[in-house]
């Protein structure tokens, strides 16, 4: 793994090194969007695609959680009830993302992942010590629009609906059994010291029939340098907190890597989750 991340890392410098160095042409533009550009916000946190612009993101991500809540009902054994066990997984996911036009975008992701859950000391069920599975993770799509930019006087109003698609089985581990679906609304400003972003969703689940508050966050994105940027994030979704910290490390104006993490703030949260990637930007239209 180490000798992949170095190879993979060499190849990122290399083709940075070969592209246009990045130009000041942020410099040109009003203070309230030098952190982020002109584009559309996405859901890669930090991110945003202009019309025409074809993002592709591969990436990885580490999930570390000592006292993930689960029922062994949910697994297809025989007991409804709440216990605490340890969850460890490995997920890789390729995003893809596409300006439409100057305020729509149209994003797909999709992962693969192989998770493992040891269960309790105190569960008395028939299930066994660990439940391991590996396979088709979720798979999900968006299509995010702007309803009119930021000027010196607004903020900038977007809102996004969010598709999972059903790939995995019922009961098991990974995957989701049954369609969800996301609707979101968010604004953004930006300052001199940096940008705020604040979102909240509502959530429909198939599978439980179920319309509820979802996810919500507030992140603040600041351009330090052509070569920097960094995001801070708190995002949760009802009791479950974290707080994520990423850097975006631009080698040219259509490579850079994400370094994040993932915080839990909360105890229901997953206790840690790093992620890692590189994110190529193709103009195609």
């Amino acid at each position: 793994m180490k000798r992949a991340i170095l190879l993979l890392a060499a190849s990122v410098v290399g083709l940075g090194l070969m592209l246009p160095t990045a130009a000041s042409a942020q410099e040109e533009l009003p203070v309230y969007l030098r952190d982020r550009g002109t584009g559309v916000s996405s859901s890669m946190f930090g991110t945003y695609i202009r019309r025409g612009e074809l993002i592709v993101y591969p990436f990885y991500e580490y999930y570390r959680d000592s006292d993930m809540e689960y029922e062994p009902a949910e697994f297809g054994f025989e007991l409804a009830q709440e216990f605490r066990g340890k969850y460890r997984a490995h997920e890789f996911l390729l995003f893809l993302g596409l300006g439409i036009t100057d305020g729509l975008i149209l994003e797909l992701e999709a992962a693969v992942i192989d998770a493992t859950l040891t269960k309790a000391e105190d569960d008395p069920s028939d299930m066994p010590n660990e439940l391991s599975e590996s396979g088709l993770g979720d798979v999900e799509s968006q299509l995010r629009w702007r309803w009119f930019r930021e000027t010196e006087r607004r903020p900038e109003l977007f809102s996004y609906f969010e598709t999972v698609f059903p790939t995995g089985e019922s009961q098991s581990l990974i995957g989701t059994s049954d369609w969800e679906f996301k609707l979101g609304v968010g604004a953004i400003r930006g300052f001199a010291w940096g940008t705020l972003t604040l979102r909240t969703a509502m959530e429909f689940d198939a599978e439980e029939n179920k319309l509820e508050f979802g996810e919500y966050a507030l992140e603040y994105l600041k351009r330090v340098s052509d070569f920097l940027r960094v995001v801070t994030l708190v995002e949760g979704e009802q009791d479950e907190v974290e707080l994520i910290l990423e850097s975006q490390l631009h080698f040219s104006p259509r490579v850079f890597a994400k370094l994040n993490v993932g915080i839990g703030v909360t105890s229901k949260a997953t206790d840690l989750a790093p992620e890692l990637g590189v994110m190529f930007s193709f103009p195609i239209y």
